[in-house]
């Protein structure tokens, strides 16, 4: 190749590089907000974790207030929370086997 060529292709790569730069930024805004409110959930988590006593304590005023709706709610929570752990334990099962 000689320089004139080397120079072109030089430019068509610099080109073709900032047009793939302005395609990821557009792409990567897309998945902004979706990846602030998954913060936000996980935010939302950990302080959950951390303050365990405010979760518990509305549970006990619902249970001392509406018995009845409480115990409907745990038995759908207790299932929830089972499901989770089944789930987790065959993700963990299915990631050992792909890696």
């Amino acid at each position: 190749m000689n320089p004139n060529e080397l120079q072109l292709r030089q430019r068509r790569l610099l080109t073709r590089s900032t047009e793939l730069r302005m395609q990821l930024r557009s792409n990567l805004h897309s998945l902004q907000r979706p990846a602030a409110r998954a913060d936000q959930v996980t935010a939302g988590m950990l302080w959950l974790y951390q303050h365990p006593q405010w979760p518990a304590g509305a549970l006990a005023l619902l249970l001392v207030l509406k018995p009845k709706r409480a115990l409907i709610w745990a038995g759908k929570l207790w299932w929830l929370w089972k499901s989770a752990r089944v789930l987790r334990h065959w993700r963990a099962i299915l990631l050992a086997y792909l890696s």
